[in-house]
C-alpha cells in the first residue's frame, strides 16, 4: 500500500489533476500543498480564468469526498451556505440546520466572491475556516472540511473583512492565459475532467497522518534564520504579518519538506513563503525578490553577515596601519623633533617664537632705529622679536651695496627668513617624534588567527554554495511545489553571489597580508657604555 506523503504518489497525482490545463501550475500546486497542511487558498483575478475548476479539480485528488461551490453576493442568506433551518427542530424548540450537502459537510469547497460575504455569514464562515467546526443550533459539530478555495476578482477593502483575508495562509493571482499559451488553450475541446486513479486519491485518514507526521520535520538553524530576516525586512516594508501567520507558514513548511521525501526544512520549501505573506499583489513580487537573492544563505555562513565581518575587519586593519606612536631610542627613552629636525631625547629645548601663532625673528644685522640713524642694538626687540610685518618696516643697510632700503625690498629676503639663525628661540615643549605604531606580536598573530578564522568560514560556505549550484536543477526539478520557472533566476543569483563571494575571499586574504605587513615591536636591548656615551654627548 502506497504511504500517503511518498513524494512519487504524490507527483503523480498532482500530475494527474494538471491533465488538460493551460498554465495552471501553479494554482492547482497551491491548492494542493494547502489541502494537505490543513489550510486554504485564495484566487485573486478576473472572471473567467478557471478559478472553479482548479477548486473541481482538487476536489479529485480525495476519495470519497463531498465538494460545495457557491457564489456569493452582498444579499446571500446564510442558508444558502449552511443550509435551511430544520423544520421538525422547530417544532420541537430546537434552531438547527440541515447540512447535508452544504459547506458545514463538504470536504473541499469553493467559494467565489468571498470577499462579498455579509455579516450574518462572516463569524459562522470564520470558525469553519479556523477550528472546522460549524455551531449548530445549540451543538458544536466538527466538520470533514480540508480545504477552502477562495476567489476574488479585487482584494478586500472593509477592514471588517480583514479576519476573513488573514483566514487564507495561501494567495495567488490568476490572470489570463499568456500570449505563449493562447494556442494551447484555443486547441482545448470540452471539459472532460481527468482520470485520476484511485490508487493515487488521498483519504481523511492520509491527510491527518501527513499533517501529524510533518509536525517532526525538524526546520534548521539556516531556514530560522532566513525567517527571521524576512520577518524584519516585512516590518521595514510595513507588510503586516500576524504571529498566528508565521507559525503557519512553518507547518507548511514542514509538509513541504516531508511530502518531497525530507525530514529537514530546506531552503527551497521557502519558495512557498512568496505566496503566503503579500497582502497587496506588488508585495509579491517584492518577497519573491528577496527570497531569490538568499538561496544561498545560511544561519552562520550569510553572506551580508559575512561581509560585515571583513569590513569590520578592513576597518581595523586600516586604523592599526594609520595609528602611530612616539619614537624610542635603543634604550627605549622617548624622542622628540628639535628645531633642526634632528631626533633628541630631550623634551625642552630651543624652538622658533611665535606671537598669536606668527612665528618671530632676529632683526637683521645693520638694521636701523626707527629714526634711521643708528644700528640696531637688540636683535631680540627686548625679548620680543619680529613677525613678519615687523621686519618689513626696517629700514636696512643692504650689505652688498651698501645703501639703505626697506626690508620688504631686499633681495634675500627669503633665504634670510628660512635660516634658522635668523629666528628669535626660545626654550619649550619639543615635538614627539612620531612613526607608525610598532605593534606587538602577540597582537598581529591574533588579529592573523581569527582571519584565518574568517577565511575558513568564507572557503566553506564558497563550497556550500558550489553545492548548491550544482544540485539546484535536480532540487527544483523534483521539488513537488516548486516551479520549473523558478530555475534560471535561483542559478543566476546563485552565480552572483558565487562571484561575491569569491571577491570576499580576495578581500579577506589581501586584509591578512596587511596585518602581516605591520611594523612589529622590537625588545629595546641595554646600550654599550660606547652607545650610552654618544648618546648623552648627542645634541
Amino acid at each position: 500500500m502506497n504511504k500517503p506523503c511518498e513524494p512519487e504518489r504524490l507527483r503523480q497525482l498532482r500530475d494527474a489533476l494538471l491533465t488538460g490545463l493551460v498554465e495552471r501550475d501553479l494554482p492547482v500546486r497551491l491548492a494542493l500543498i494547502a489541502s494537505l497542511a490543513g489550510e486554504h487558498l485564495l484566487m485573486v483575478g478576473p472572471p473567467g480564468t478557471a478559478k472553479s475548476l482548479v477548486a473541481r479539480r482538487l476536489h479529485l485528488a480525495f476519495a470519497k469526498s463531498s465538494y460545495f461551490e457557491r457564489l456569493l453576493t452582498r444579499f446571500t442568506v446564510p442558508e444558502e451556505l449552511f443550509g435551511p433551518l430544520s423544520i421538525k427542530g422547530l417544532e420541537e424548540d430546537r434552531y438547527e440546520r440541515l447540512t447535508e450537502k452544504y459547506l458545514p459537510s463538504a470536504s473541499i469547497a469553493f467559494l467565489d466572491e468571498i470577499f462579498k460575504a455579509n455579516s450574518a455569514i462572516l463569524n459562522s464562515l470564520l470558525t469553519l475556516l479556523n477550528e472546522r467546526e460549524f455551531d449548530n443550533g445549540t451543538r458544536r459539530d466538527k466538520t470533514p472540511l480540508i480545504a477552502v478555495i477562495g476567489a476574488s476578482n479585487e482584494l478586500p477593502e472593509s477592514e471588517d473583512l480583514d479576519a476573513l483575508f488573514d483566514r487564507f495562509l495561501l494567495r495567488v493571482h490568476v490572470g489570463a492565459v499568456s500570449k505563449a499559451g493562447f494556442s494551447d488553450l484555443i486547441s482545448l475541446r470540452g471539459h472532460a475532467a481527468p482520470d485520476v486513479p484511485e490508487s493515487l486519491k488521498l483519504t481523511d485518514v492520509d491527510v491527518a497522518a501527513i499533517q501529524v507526521a510533518a509536525e517532526k520535520v525538524q526546520v534548521p538553524d539556516d531556514v530560522v534564520s532566513l525567517l527571521g530576516a524576512l520577518r524584519e525586512w516585512c516590518g521595514a516594508e510595513s507588510i503586516q504579518v500576524s504571529d498566528r501567520r508565521w507559525r503557519k507558514i512553518v507547518k507548511l513548511l514542514q509538509v513541504s519538506a516531508l511530502t518531497n521525501g525530507r525530514e529537514i526544512v530546506s531552503i527551497w520549501d521557502c519558495w512557498l513563503l512568496q505566496h503566503c505573506l503579500w497582502n497587496k499583489a506588488e508585495d509579491r513580487a517584492k518577497i519573491y525578490e528577496w527570497y531569490a537573492a538568499r538561496v544561498g544563505a545560511s544561519a552562520a555562513m550569510d553572506p551580508a553577515k559575512l561581509t560585515r565581518i571583513v569590513a569590520s575587519w578592513e576597518g581595523r586593519l586600516k586604523a592599526d596601519q594609520s595609528s602611530r606612536s612616539q619614537m624610542r631610542d635603543k634604550s627605549g627613552q622617548l624622542l622628540f623633533k628639535g628645531s633642526d629636525g634632528k631626533q633628541t631625547s630631550k623634551h625642552i629645548g630651543p624652538t622658533q617664537a611665535k606671537r598669536a601663532h606668527e612665528s618671530l625673528y632676529l632683526a637683521p644685522l645693520r638694521s636701523l632705529n626707527n629714526n634711521g640713524y643708528g644700528e640696531i642694538q637688540d636683535r631680540t626687540n627686548g625679548g620680543k622679536g619680529y613677525t613678519n610685518k615687523e621686519l618689513d618696516d626696517l629700514i636696512i643697510i643692504d650689505p652688498q651695496r651698501g645703501n639703505r632700503i626697506q626690508f620688504s625690498d631686499f633681495q634675500q629676503r627669503h633665504a634670510y627668513l628660512v635660516e634658522r639663525s635668523n629666528w628669535h628661540m626660545k626654550d619649550a615643549e619639543l615635538p614627539p617624534m612620531m612613526e607608525p605604531t610598532q605593534h606587538k606580536k602577540s597582537h598581529i598573530d591574533d588579529c592573523l588567527g581569527q582571519l584565518d578564522d574568517v577565511k575558513n568560514q568564507v572557503i566553506n560556505y564558497q563550497e556550500k554554495l558550489n553545492q548548491h549550484l550544482q544540485g539546484i536543477e535536480l532540487e527544483i526539478k523534483t521539488h513537488l511545489w516548486v516551479t520549473a520557472d523558478f530555475m534560471l533566476p535561483a542559478a543566476n543569483n546563485l552565480k552572483q553571489t558565487q562571484k561575491n563571494v569569491e571577491t570576499l575571499l580576495a578581500r579577506v586574504s589581501k586584509t591578512r597580508e596587511g596585518f602581516q605587513l605591520l611594523p612589529r615591536e622590537v625588545d629595546f636591548v641595554q646600550p654599550t657604555e660606547d652607545e650610552a656615551e654618544e648618546e648623552a654627548v648627542a645634541p
